[in-house]
């Protein structure tokens, strides 16, 4: 597998430096770049797939519906595009899907600078076995109820819920 290296960026989301991803990591920087999406279906319920046990980060937490790191030199745009095709299987150009916002670790403590995404959609999607072992299709309320209940979620998914769908600010 090839070393994934990640912009670094200043508060302002400006690319500063470049690194491997496991030196993000070695150092708990939370100044690189990455992307979730929400699969929301008719009913408002988001389709919440659990990690697979054999990922390195956060290893059977529930997820947004797909996620993933910013690429050195990439877009946020081109990093959905990516991830949703390696992810989920799905073609950004087939798809309805609008970028609902953007967060930062200074302002609203997530691990990275995030722009987050929703894709309407009523379909289960045919998802890559390596990244999810199952999936769930939750209301936000749902999903909250289920991660005080003791379910564990990955750590800007409270966040994202909290923000976006629960009480959008």
């Amino acid at each position: 597998m090839n070393e994934e290296f990640l912009d670094i960026v200043n508060q302002n989301d400006q690319v500063i430096d470049t690194l491997s991803r496991n030196e993000v990591y070695a150092k708990n920087l939370i100044n690189f770049r990455a992307i979730d999406a929400f699969l929301i279906n008719d009913q408002g319920q988001l389709w919440i797939p659990r990690r697979t046990k054999t990922k390195r980060v956060c290893p059977l937490t529930l997820d947004a519906s797909m996620s993933g790191h910013v690429s050195a030199g990439e877009s946020y745009d081109q990093a959905f595009v990516r991830e949703l095709q390696e992810e989920l299987n799905l073609d950004a150009d087939s798809l309805k899907y609008t970028m609902i916002g953007s967060m930062t670790p200074h302002q609203h403590n997530t691990i990275g600078f995030l722009q987050v995404y929703t894709i309407h959609t009523n379909q289960e999607p045919d998802y890559n076995p390596d990244d999810f072992c199952e999936a769930f299709w939750l209301s936000p309320q749902e999903l909250i109820e289920k991660l005080a209940a003791g379910d564990q979620g990955k750590d800007n998914l409270i966040i994202i819920m909290r923000h976006f769908f629960i009480n959008p600010t």
